[in-house]
């Protein structure tokens, strides 16, 4: 799964569609977490970032906190999932980050990892959007991130890993036009030979924690192998 990621650039102004109610602040963020308003790309607007909500909530739902159990969606069953069939044909999204944070069990603790890129740059996750009206009328848009089986340095962390794209992918998974069952089975694990991970401090589980040291490794001395 995907519980906790970064993002640690800030877009500039102008790459940003900012609700009408008022603007929200960009600013670099060290420990995104579930229900947090976070920056995506949406099929329709790929040229801009906008602001959902993480914890994606089915039209159909009558209770909005189903959002706290669909952070995440499994990429071999989306096309069959009522809650994210229709979200995988035409509301996909991309979702900025430069890292993300797993848990690994160490005997009785759980000592966390922070997963990047080899040079630490930027990508994207694959995700689904949708959007909720409230009993008030107004319009709730929410975001899932996509999973799949992990990588070889992901699997001694994890049983699963969030799905990123890379640059080339982008464009198609955003584009309205794309068979969606053609996507689906393109999605692979990203390569674990371009991908690093290192132990953080156990801060980052404290969602109210958002700061450059959650990001520093620690003096852990485990192996990943």
């Amino acid at each position: 799964m995907c519980g906790r990621y970064t993002f640690t650039k800030t877009p500039k102004p102008e790459e940003v569609l900012q609700p009408e109610q008022g603007s929200l602040p960009l600013a670099p963020r060290y420990n995104i977490a579930p229900s947090q308003l976070c920056l995506i790309k949406a099929i329709g607007e790929p040229q801009r970032y906008q602001f959902f909500r993480w914890g994606l909530v089915p039209f159909w739902a009558r209770d909005p906190k189903i959002g706290y159990k669909m952070i995440n969606a499994r990429s071999e069953t989306v096309l069959e999932k009522p809650a994210f069939r229709e979200g995988i044909r035409h509301r996909r999204c991309l979702i900025p980050a430069d890292g993300f944070y797993e848990w690994k069990k160490t005997g009785k603790s759980k000592q966390p990892y922070r997963i990047t890129l080899n040079q630490g740059q930027p990508f994207h996750f694959a995700g689904l959007t949708e959007s909720w009206k409230t009993p008030a009328g107004d319009q709730l848009e929410t975001f899932t991130i996509l999973t799949i089986e992990p990588n070889d340095l992901m699997k001694d962390i994890h049983d699963r890993m969030p799905v990123i794209l890379n640059p080339e992918e982008e464009l198609g998974w955003l584009d309205s036009q794309q068979d969606a069952e053609t996507l689906v089975r393109s999605l692979r694990p990203y390569p674990a030979d371009q991908m690093n991970a290192y132990a953080v401090s156990a801060a980052v589980g404290n969602v109210r924690n958002d700061s450059p040291s959650l990001i520093e490794p620690t003096g852990f001395t485990g192996t990943l192998f």
